[in-house]
């Protein structure tokens, strides 16, 4: 005896040698799982997929396939992106710490006798500053500070100990005008190092 089929809430049926013949034509696509099937001596009407005989097989062709799995691999483009915002940031930050550390001197005015008058008189502060004189010898610069030569690598040290030992926190700076401007950066943040408080500039670049 043969299988008997038909498609969902249908009537008409139609029959099929064997079971397997039934499992090939969902396979192919020619009936779907949800379609009746009856078997050789059978009274009632099953659904394919529920049939005893086929609901193994019917569950077996629905598992769906898994995706490939892709290669793990680390997308370098996000941390270099963040690496770019930390450069410019530091540089920005070191670009802003060095502007603090520069000391805005007041521009010259036109008139040199306006200069003169608008500066005390060292003899007037002899007793609250400490004389910087800087000259140039051929290419290098000659720091003395109270007359006494300092390397300019040590000019800090030197203040910061002149400034403990004789408790003046005022610099008076002569600076000759042959003195190159990086030097005379170098004398203004040995002063900021050293905590002088005020300095005098008799003579500006």
């Amino acid at each position: 005896m043969s299988w008997q089929l038909r498609r969902e809430g249908a009537t008409t049926t139609t029959p099929v040698p064997s079971a397997q013949a039934v499992l090939d034509g969902v396979k192919d696509g020619e009936w779907a799982a949800s379609d009746e099937v009856r078997g050789p001596g059978e009274a009632a009407w099953k659904l394919i997929e529920s049939h005893p005989q086929f609901e193994e097989a019917i569950a077996e062709m629905e598992e769906p396939e898994l995706p490939p799995v892709e290669e793990t691999h680390l997308d370098m483009n996000p941390l270099i992106d963040v690496s770019l915002v930390l450069l410019v940031f530091f540089i920005l930050t070191a670009a802003y710490a060095t502007l603090r550390r520069t000391v805005d001197l007041p521009p010259e005015p036109p008139d040199p006798q306006s200069q003169k008058a608008s500066l005390p008189k060292l003899k007037d502060l002899e007793d609250r500053v400490f004389k910087v004189i800087v000259r140039m010898d051929g290419d290098d610069p000659v720091v003395r500070v109270e007359g006494k030569v300092v390397p300019m690598a040590d000019l800090e040290a030197e203040m910061t100990e002149y400034v403990k030992r004789k408790g003046k926190t005022e610099a008076y700076i002569d600076v000759s005008a042959d003195v190159k401007w990086a030097v005379e950066i170098k004398i203004i943040e040995a002063t900021r190092g050293a905590e002088v408080r005020r300095i005098y500039w008799p003579k500006g670049k």
